[in-house]
């Protein structure tokens, strides 16, 4: 009996989240590019919030996020420098003579994979997928990957938590006089 919901395997991502690509190696430098200014943004926001004393829930999910993002940044830019190509046949090598790819053109490597239902069909009276198999929860994924989902999905779960608006009382000046006041005495 092992574990069927569970497996671990060695997914080499070209791309971003679910293996969307787009533009080629020009998108692949655009795609690391953005991670880097994102991690850049994220160094200089993180200091700010903790400086400024924000709500210990909302600095934990950015710091995931921004934790997430480094993560796949730092295989964007690296791992094609430190490993060979690799395929099902072949365990790639590190620190070869030559990479597979240059600086900023890396791979991102997913491992994990939660097939919680896996095989099915959906009911022949389903809409334009019925009688189609599914799998529920398809995507291969890494910790980075997780770390960013868990802090966006806690910021959204908990917003109104993490960002109450505190009230502060209003102070009106109080001026003190001996002048009686009466329905003559215009008060500015």
């Amino acid at each position: 009996m092992g574990l069927h919901w569970f497996k671990l395997y060695f997914i080499e991502n070209k791309g971003m989240a679910w293996g969307w690509e787009f533009g080629g190696d020009w998108g692949k430098m655009f795609l690391t590019l953005f991670r880097l200014a994102a991690v850049i943004f994220g160094t200089w926001y993180l200091g700010r919030i903790v400086k400024q004393k924000y709500n210990r829930g909302f600095i934990v999910c950015a710091a995931l996020i921004y934790a997430g993002a480094l993560g796949n940044l730092i295989d964007s830019m690296f791992y094609g420098l430190i490993f060979e190509e690799s395929s099902y046949s072949y365990v790639a090598k590190i620190f070869p003579a030559h990479g597979y790819a240059g600086f900023l053109h890396g791979r991102v490597v997913d491992m994990l994979y939660f097939p919680i239902i896996e095989n099915k069909h959906f009911p022949s009276w389903f809409p334009f997928v019925g009688g189609d198999e599914f799998t529920f929860f398809s995507p291969i994924f890494n910790i980075a990957d997780a770390s960013i989902s868990t802090g966006v999905i806690t910021l959204l779960v908990f917003q109104k938590r993490f960002f109450k608006k505190h009230h502060k009382a209003e102070n009106h000046p109080v001026v003190e006089t001996s002048t009686e006041i009466g329905d003559k005495v215009q008060v500015l």
